[in-house]
């Protein structure tokens, strides 16, 4: 508000005491919890909300769980916002947040656009208690590829994680992660081939010509028997990616490529994914037992 001493977030307590008027703060704020408000002049988004919230948490206070998964930009942003402090005898209990308490050490905690934040391997370890073995893989692949996960980090945190609610989960999973992964879609099918009696599949496979330069790549494949599987969103249906995606496969059968084609129908359908996969790779020569 011009003239006025409000930043993007503010308390009621400190808007007052910097000579802010009652009328003033209900015309600029939007109030996002008692006494605690995100200025008009501000994108109301998820980490304003979470600016906003530091301003009243405890110094040790982190955004953890899903609010972690959101501001690492590894997944949509949660209602209400949570919240991760160490243990104590009084547990802040306030309307619009979920607190939950943890031990953490240094390394668990990051910092995310200015807000502490957990870890990757943190918020991994948090989540695997609460995700399907299928959303935990793609999260896992998602913060790998955002840079906020390694493998040496992540055998870290869990090493150390006792029996936590959900570290078998997160022990299970986590040689499964891969920054290649492109995309959710593609861990959720990577996913469904991973727990089938199939091989597992390769990320980002190449495409080679006869003269062994890559051409294109795909989602994942096998090489070993030339079958490819793509997974196609909305993008995939705007012109020019469309004529793209026309000479990749023509590309990609030329060299004697068979490329499976899948779309957002079919992430729910398992069987579908695997099926297909299976007959494609028998009529490649592919038989149970084989790697």
């Amino acid at each position: 508000m011009d003239g006025i001493p409000l930043d993007e977030t503010y308390t009621w307590s400190t808007a007052r005491a910097g000579g802010v008027t009652r009328s003033q703060i209900r015309i600029d704020g939007i109030r996002i919890a008692r006494g605690l408000y995100v200025s008009r002049s501000a994108e109301l988004d998820l980490r304003a909300r979470c600016r906003a919230w530091a301003q009243v948490l405890p110094r040790d206070a982190a955004f953890g769980l899903g609010t972690a998964v959101a501001l690492l930009d590894a997944g949509a942003a949660p209602s209400p916002v949570h919240v991760v402090v160490s243990p104590r005898r009084v547990v802040p209990q306030r309307s619009g947040i979920t607190v939950h308490v943890r031990s953490l050490a240094d390394g668990d905690v990051t910092e995310a656009d200015g807000l502490r934040v957990t870890s990757g391997a943190q918020t991994f370890l948090d989540m695997a208690a609460v995700l399907s073995p299928a959303e935990l893989l793609a999260l896992g692949d998602a913060l790998l590829r955002g840079g906020h996960l390694d493998h040496e980090a992540l055998g870290r945190r869990l090493a150390r994680a006792g029996r936590v609610r959900g570290v078998v989960r997160a022990r299970q999973w986590a040689p499964h992660l891969s920054a290649a992964a492109g995309s959710h879609p593609e861990s959720t099918l990577r996913y469904w081939l991973l727990v089938s009696d199939l091989p597992a599949p390769e990320l980002q496979v190449p495409i080679l010509d006869p003269s062994g330069r890559e051409v294109v790549h795909a989602d994942l494949g096998y090489s070993r028997w030339k079958v490819a599987l793509e997974y196609e969103g909305r993008q995939h249906a705007e012109c020019d990616q469309f004529g793209r995606d026309i000479d990749r496969y023509s590309l990609m059968a030329a060299d004697g490529w068979l490329t499976l084609r899948f779309a957002a129908r079919h992430l729910g359908r398992p069987h579908a994914v695997v099926g297909r996969t299976r007959r494609a790779l028998e009529s490649r020569g592919w038989r149970p037992g084989m790697s």
